[in-house]
């Protein structure tokens, strides 16, 4: 601490050195505008803009800036990869259905048929729906070549007033691993109910 204080003082006594010399030369008319830039530019550089425990004024805040490093970055969850020779198919004899006209709070299904059309078993390990008034049921076994099978979807109009467009994602060994269906419906308001707030729900 006291070699930067001893260095800082050296550095403002030549600093006053320099001012002192360029005040001379002024007064005395033997100095340009040339040799003026250039003393001033020594004397900058001559005497540091520091005090112990702080940084330097004249030097970029460099460590404040951190480049992104892509190799840090969590890495995203991949769709399952199904090699050809183990994947199955899968056959829907409806990839939609329209429920039609409901009553907010009415809650229906509707059931799905499937064929598993290839020589392996089908293996679906998950269905889920586009929101939580969408909820899927699909056989937890797998299906047999051949074999016929359903997925029942249930749907709750409850607070789903107006156009309702829902999914439901299939993931199974197939190729693509994806497949998905969709639910529609128009749900109009209770009779009694005031609100009168209609919403187009798509998703």
């Amino acid at each position: 601490m006291e070699n930067k204080t001893n260095l800082i003082v050296g550095a403002l006594g030549v600093m006053f050195l320099w001012l002192s010399f360029l005040t001379y030369k002024v007064m005395s008319g033997g100095m340009n505008s040339s040799d003026m830039a250039s003393a001033r530019a020594a004397a900058q550089q001559t005497a540091p803009n520091t005090v112990p425990g702080q940084q330097n004024l004249n030097q970029p805040n460099t460590a404040a800036i951190k480049p992104t490093n892509t190799t840090t970055q969590p890495p995203q969850p991949a769709q399952p990869q199904i090699s050809p020779e183990n994947a199955s198919e899968i056959s829907f004899e409806e990839s939609a259905f329209d429920f039609g006209t409901l009553t907010d709070g009415e809650q229906v299904e509707h059931v799905f048929k499937f064929a598993n059309t290839s020589d392996k078993p089908l293996t679906i390990t998950n269905a889920r729906g586009s929101c939580g008034c969408t909820v899927p049921e699909w056989p937890k076994e797998p299906v047999a070549p051949g074999e016929e099978g359903e997925i029942k979807v249930k749907f709750n109009s409850k607070g789903k007033k107006g156009k309702q467009t829902k999914t439901v994602t299939i993931t199974a060994n197939t190729i693509p691993a994806n497949t998905q269906l969709t639910i529609s419906s128009e749900v109009l308001a209770a009779e009694g109910d005031d609100n009168g707030e209609v919403s187009v729900d798509i998703k």
